[in-house]
């Protein structure tokens, strides 16, 4: 039998907000059923305040894959030169001298296995210190451009090799918008959204729209354009509150047949620097029982976490969802750990 001392998590999250760097944050923990609900916030922020998603928005990215597949509107074993002019893409996955970009497929973009390289973290002049610094738009077109200007890390598909990086779900973003024939944010309304009858969920289409600020250290900084700019890989607004019921029907099979996961749950290992973060079909696995919880976990945590420290994960070895966001950008390993934590205090 789980059980659950509410006291342990409080003083985790509360552990966690102490830090210096945390300015505000809010966690929402519930069970598949709702009959057990836990809500901690700290600062200003409450269950209906908006809070950037970030790479939270893979997820619905990742559903809308799903939802065409059951509709055999594609499969995840299509080329992406089906979907995206080949002329356009020649020359993005380049490893040791060859070009191996006609043969990415969907299913490489969605496990993260494309190989390909991420201009938000790597390069010289990466996009990550550029935004921390100013606030700028960029397109598919410079995503891809930039791209290009790196060298992919291994060959596509190549067994047990995964590597994270935004373009994958750029570019998955443009299928959806092609086989959809609607915007993307439209797409996430029709299939996502309206379904769930979320009202203060959504994908930002101008800078009218209400752009959470976000925390770099002490420092509050404000982007409407990169976050514009973001769209399936890591732009969508949302609240806590709407958050987890995302997440219960993306796991609950709400969304698409749960039947998907038994080829979604092939997992990988990310780059050194995402440990112990694993990557399946579209989501995060993170393994309790493994070096970073000192083998003393049990099960995993399965979802997604977003550089701006937000977070939505659910441990099915307790049925809880854990939901929630810390508001810091400088340190995208702090929903990770809370997670984790949050996650072991449950026996």
């Amino acid at each position: 039998m789980t059980i659950i001392e509410t006291g342990r998590l409080a003083k985790i999250f509360n552990k966690f907000t102490r830090s210096k760097s945390i300015h505000e944050g809010i966690l929402l923990i519930e069970n598949s059923s709702g009959d057990f609900s836990f809500i901690k916030n700290y600062g200003t922020r409450r269950l209906n305040s908006p809070l950037l998603m970030a790479s939270i928005t893979k997820l619905f990215t990742t559903a809308c894959i799903l939802i065409f597949l059951e509709q055999n509107k594609l499969s995840l074993e299509d080329n992406i030169s089906k979907y995206l002019d080949g002329t356009f893409l020649k020359g993005i996955h380049v490893y040791k001298g060859k070009d191996y970009t006609m043969s990415l497929t969907l299913a490489h973009f969605l496990f993260q296995t494309s190989g390909l390289s991420d201009a938000y973290v790597e390069g010289k002049n990466h996009l990550r210190k550029r935004v921390i610094q100013e606030d700028f738009d960029h397109d598919l077109f410079d995503m891809i451009a930039l791209t290009k200007k790196l060298p992919a890390h291994f060959v596509p598909g190549q067994t047990g090799k995964a590597y994270y990086a935004d373009i994958n779900f750029d570019i998955l973003g443009e299928v959806i918008k092609k086989v959809s024939g609607l915007t993307l944010s439209n797409a996430f309304k029709k299939y996502i959204f309206e379904p769930l009858k979320l009202k203060d969920t959504y994908l930002p289409v101008n800078k009218t729209d209400n752009i959470p600020h976000i925390y770099y250290k002490n420092q509050v900084i404000h982007r409407p354009s990169f976050v514009l700019s973001s769209g399936a890989s890591g732009g969508c607004i949302t609240t806590v509150q709407e958050l987890m019921i995302f997440i219960k029907a993306f796991f609950a099979g709400n969304l698409f047949n749960k039947s998907h996961f038994r080829t979604l749950s092939n997992y990988n290992k990310l780059q050194t620097s995402m440990m112990p973060i694993r990557y399946g079909g579209g989501y995060m696995q993170i393994p309790l029982n493994g070096l970073a919880c000192l083998f003393m976990g049990k099960g995993e945590l399965i979802g997604h976490s977003g550089s701006t420290g937000s977070f939505a994960f659910y441990y099915p070895t307790a049925d809880l969802f854990f939901v929630g966001d810390l508001n810091q950008m400088a340190n995208a390993t702090l929903p990770i750990r809370l997670s984790i934590q949050l996650a072991m205090a449950v026996k």
